[in-house]
């Protein structure tokens, strides 16, 4: 086999800790590191040399240095030469190179690149906004009320992210990174992200851009000062593996995130070699990601590579990444513990000297040093970086290796030396976490729970919590809207039902809308659906909306997407004047599923409603068909679009026309396919209703599936028909181009849409402009289509004028 001359780009503690494992292999001939640090030039290990003779920088200069000293594998080890593209300039040069090309390196080198990224391939993340105007993200950031992460987008040492406590500390923070560039040009374009609550974890993984092997889990320490306080820094200390990680919840990051991420980016042709670090948030939700970097993290990398069997090759797995083979390499890692403790200049990650002396005494014999920002200057170990110096140390147990770690990092000093006191603290509290609470430990075996099974109790706690306010702002006369009883309440007289009403239920759901919902990660809408789906069923009866009930049924219940459904249930009730009095929030895994590899059980999630109504007593039960006559008005009320029915064939037809929802919509320029097509159904039922007590209204038709021809006969007695002349009304554009690039016949056309026309009424001839008018004053827009005409066959509804379809 080939030796192997690296050259490893960097001089942090990670290379230190790259080149104290490449140096362990069998291998490597020789590691160079340019410029590298006082550990990796301090002589104690054998293959390793520093050389500052040529600029990291300078990737022509890097190049031409590597052919002459025989190198053939480039470690790049920060992210600035990897977001500059050293990779190509390797590729270029006819060398191999551990790590991602410029466009893949944009997972870290732009924030809001990789966020776009999560939502295009449906990988969880917070719900975030970006920015490069700093008068729209400061209006953003005084217009949200809750807590927010802003992080400048582009690279910035680890220290761009900014946790502000208050709404004063946020706004102060956005103009020190947009106006007074504090992280120079990384502050052009910010993310303001919600702030997640939970437990952070990091993932590396390597990948040579179909396969990944991931390392064990990590947990980094950001801020500066114990109990995680102060200001963020690059990382204060990191131990592994962590509690909160169990192989359940590490095999649902890998199926949702890792292995997802992988492959969207080969998809969209920047695959992925190299060495990608994920920060994640295990919220109650599920995990989310924080943030990609491109590299080995800092201090991860100093944290896991000693978890690594004596076995298992570092350097021959860097090449299986860059030469594509990685699925034939073991990685193996020891059943041990390690922790860090990282060791910083006195005022960093704010202003702090450089050049005070290190005195080191002789370590435990278990713990290693890595440098990071030192240097020798005449003989002498001097600082040089704002992070100076780490001790790490491996165990049987996580104390063992914690204890063993701080043991080591008493043995240095220099002025003004910090590091915190608490590393590790969290998994000293493991037991709150919410992997720890789904699979408590039995004797050796996981004790199963409810939660083990993949029903999160906590979850559907915390979505009853996000909710109750929601539900609370459709309380109407009879009706407090108040959830978490065995059942909702109506008081029918207090609800102006003196003599006993009738009652009438109707329930229905929103159908294979939900999956552009889904596509589009926008959730709100939908909800507002399935009530109008429902009222609108009630109205053409006669009866007032008084109550709604909504059922969500899902395979892992995802909090954020099950609150903004429901926002969208009590938009809609609040619309139809009824109260949301109760539902069911199901979590049942497995049950959207399509086997071991669909994730989350594809992140589905199906919705049904049902609302109950009275009919005054007295008052008359439409349809009133004895009293319908040839001659009748046919009314019909504009419609909002697609509404609700139909959507198997749109994205039929959009995958004819090859769109996807994210596209722009060719019958709308201003906005995407998906948005358009997620306008919600339009809920007549406030001025119908008044109509209907009124007595001047026969019969009205909600048109839905089954379109003109198969709802209008519903409300007509068998010996009449309704005559429509469909020139009568404007066809809406968005149906205009699903009939030409569905090349849909009119007849079709007309059994499957609505056609512009959500409802359609019956009035008597002398009614008609009445009814007009009030529908008009109530922001409707009205069409006479057309009239009842005596029937001469079974179709109760008959189209003229077709050639305005054409």
């Amino acid at each position: 086999m080939e030796d192997l001359t690296i050259l490893l780009v960097g001089n942090g503690g990670r290379e230190h800790a790259l080149a104290w494992k490449l140096n362990q292999s069998s291998r490597v001939k020789k590691i160079i590191v340019v410029p590298g640090n006082g550990g990796t030039g301090g002589g104690g290990l054998d293959k390793v040399e520093n050389n500052s003779d040529v600029k990291d920088a300078d990737f022509d200069a890097l190049m031409a240095f590597a052919k002459e000293k025989e190198v053939n594998l480039i470690v790049p080890g920060p992210e600035a030469p990897l977001v500059a593209g050293i990779e190509g300039a390797c590729r270029a040069a006819g060398l191999r190179c551990f790590g991602p090309s410029k466009l893949a390196a944009r997972m870290e080198g732009s924030k809001t690149f990789a966020k776009d990224f999560m939502v295009r391939h449906k990988i969880p993340t917070a719900a975030f906004e970006n920015f490069n105007d700093y008068e729209t993200a400061k209006r953003y950031l005084e217009s949200v009320t809750h807590d927010v992460v802003i992080k400048a987008s582009g690279i910035a040492a680890g220290k761009g992210v900014i946790i502000p406590a208050t709404k004063e500390e946020g706004l102060d923070a956005l103009e020190n990174i947009m106006l007074k560039k504090d992280f120079g040009a990384a502050g052009d374009e910010v993310v303001i992200e919600e702030f997640l609550v939970g437990e952070e974890l990091s993932i590396l993984s390597f990948s040579d851009g179909y396969t990944v092997k991931s390392l064990p889990p990590a947990q980094d320490h950001k801020q500066v000062f114990d109990n995680d306080q102060g200001p963020m820094t690059g990382g204060m200390g990191c131990y592994a593996p962590t509690k909160v990680a169990t192989p359940k919840l590490i095999d649902e990051i890998h199926r949702t995130i890792i292995q997802p991420t992988i492959d969207g980016m080969r998809r969209e042709r920047m695959p992925f070699v190299g060495l990608l670090f994920t920060g994640l948030m295990i919220t109650k939700s599920g995990p989310k990601v924080l943030e990609y970097n491109v590299r080995f993290g800092d201090p991860e990398t100093q944290t896991i590579l000693p978890l690594l069997s004596s076995e298992t090759d570092l350097a021959e797995i860097m090449l299986a990444c860059s030469e594509h083979w990685l699925d034939a390499i073991e990685l193996k890692v020891t059943d041990n513990y390690s922790a860090t403790v990282v060791a910083c200049a006195g005022g960093y990650p704010g202003p702090y000297v450089r050049g005070d002396e290190i005195q080191l005494q002789n370590p435990p014999a278990e713990t290693m040093i890595f440098h990071a920002g030192t240097t020798i200057a005449s003989d002498v170990l001097k600082t040089s970086g704002g992070r100076i110096i780490a001790a790490n140390s491996t165990g049987t147990t996580l104390a063992e290796a914690i204890d063993s770690a701080y043991r080591g990092i008493s043995t240095i000093n220099f002025s003004g030396i910090h590091y915190r006191k608490d590393i590790g603290h969290r998994a000293q509290n493991a037991s709150s976490t919410p992997a720890q609470n789904d699979v408590p430990k039995s004797g050796d075996q996981d004790a199963l729970t409810y939660a083990s099974a993949g029903v999160s109790i906590s979850s559907g706690n915390e979505l009853v919590k996000r909710i109750i306010p929601l539900v609370k702002s459709t309380a109407r006369p009879g009706a407090d809207a108040t959830i978490g009883g065995f059942g909702g309440v109506v008081d029918l007289q207090a609800a102006g039902y003196y003599l006993p009403p009738l009652i009438i239920g109707a329930i229905d759901g929103v159908g294979t809308k939900l999956n552009i919902a889904h596509e589009m990660n926008k959730h709100d809408t939908v909800g507002i659906d399935c009530v109008a789906m429902n009222v609108n069923d009630l109205v053409v009866q006669g009866a007032e909306a008084l109550f709604f009930l909504d059922c969500y049924t899902c395979g892992k219940l995802d909090v954020d997407v099950a609150a903004a459904f429901v926002k969208g249930v009590a938009r809609g009730c609040i619309e139809a004047g009824c109260a949301l009095v109760g539902g069911e929030t199901s979590e049942m895994p497995g049950l959207f599923g399509d086997g071991p590899a669909m994730r989350d059980d594809g992140g589905k999630y199906d919705a049904v409603g049902a609302a109950v109504g009275a009919l005054p007593h007295g008052q008359k039960l439409l349809p009133d068909k004895d009293s319908m006559v040839a001659g009748d008005v046919v009314l019909g009320l504009a419609s909002d679009g697609c509404h609700s029915n139909g959507f198997a064939l749109i994205r039929k037809i959009l995958q004819r026309a090859d769109l996807t929802v994210h596209d722009v919509a060719p019958w709308d320029l201003k906005t995407s396919v998906g948005e358009s097509l997620l306008t919600p159904t339009r809920i007549y039922v406030k001025p119908l209703f008044r109509l209907a007590s009124r007595g001047l209204v026969k019969g009205m038709s909600h048109i839905t599936g089954g379109g003109l021809l198969e709802n209008v006969p519903r409300m007509l007695p068998e010996h009449l028909a309704a005559e429509l002349d469909v020139r009568r009304w404007p066809m809406p554009a968005v149906f205009r181009w699903l009939k030409t690039a569905g090349a849909l016949e009119d007849m079709e056309y007309a059994k499957v849409f609505n056609t512009g026309l959500g409802m359609v009424l019956v009035v008597s001839e002398a009614e008609a402009l009445p009814v007009i008018m009030a529908l008009e004053e109530a922001g409707e827009t009205v069409f006479e289509v057309g009239r009842l005409v005596p029937r001469a066959s079974q179709e109760g509804c008959l189209l003229r004028g077709l050639e305005a379809w054409h």
